[in-house]
């Protein structure tokens, strides 16, 4: 028998309702799983650009060497520490979505910085890590580079990406091509920030401490990963110089 209208419309409204109710508390379950996937995936990055986690499969362990490892705080433009945010609350570098603070003007971001501290002297910084974060080819890219303790040699790098082409711009997660940056430099002898290039075409010869070997077929990637390098490394000097002329004066 052929319903009214009315009957259709009600029983559609009441089980959109219902699924809508369903899908919600999903959602609702599963938020704290999610924040402890982002959570995890965050600090595998973090860790990665600095040294080989790639033999442990335990997130337990993970986070164990991080909290054991890594100390972080919050920067602003001019490389001063931000203590809180701007309702008041302590400034935790992990919870800034790197993402949504691209949006805003360098000016107005907060700088998350990590320091991977030495197993020999707990108090002494064997990297500092960047995140960073900008646009490919196709869609988003971000990175951490790790310096080491000199602020000037690269100790690693990790990238990521939402969809740059497969076997082409994709490759920047490739542990060969990250592997690249490795002892490059960013700064010149006279401490100018030259930041580190990757060049056009693959299978370069000569290449200085401040270039990388390119990637095949993905020029425009490797366009927007020398950019968001450059610009982040930009938005860090001022953080980098200061410690550089704290650690003068600690010298001296």
């Amino acid at each position: 028998m052929q319903q009214s209208n009315a009957y259709v419309i009600i029983f559609s409204a009441v089980l959109t309702i219902i699924l809508g109710g369903l899908l919600s508390l999903a959602n609702v379950g599963l938020k704290e799983k999610q924040n402890e996937q982002v959570e995890l995936d965050t600090k595998k990055k973090i860790l990665g650009a600095v040294t080989d986690i790639s033999n442990i499969t335990d997130p337990k362990e993970i986070l164990a060497l991080y909290e054991k490892k890594v100390t972080s705080f919050v920067v602003d433009i001019n490389g001063e520490k931000i203590e809180n945010d701007k309702k008041g609350n302590p400034m935790v570098a992990e919870k800034v979505n790197i993402q949504k603070n691209y949006k805003f003007k360098k000016e107005d971001r907060v700088y998350p910085v990590y320091m991977y501290m030495s197993d020999s002297d707990p108090s002494k910084v064997e990297a500092y890590i960047f995140p960073m974060f900008g646009a490919g080819l196709w869609d988003w890219i971000s990175g951490y580079m790790a310096l080491q303790g000199d602020l000037n040699q690269v100790k690693g790098i990790a990238f990521d990406h939402k969809q740059e082409t497969p076997g082409l711009g994709a490759r920047i997660t490739e542990q060969g091509v990250q592997d690249r940056y490795k002892d490059k430099k960013i700064f010149d002898n006279s401490g100018n920030l030259v930041s580190v290039t990757m060049v056009k075409g693959e299978g370069n010869t000569g290449l200085s401490d401040y270039q990388v070997d390119g990637m095949s077929g993905a020029t425009m990637t490797a366009k927007g990963v020398n950019a968001m390098i450059k610009q982040y490394l930009e938005c860090y000097t001022p953080f980098i110089d200061k410690v550089k002329g704290e650690n003068k004066v600690a010298i001296n």
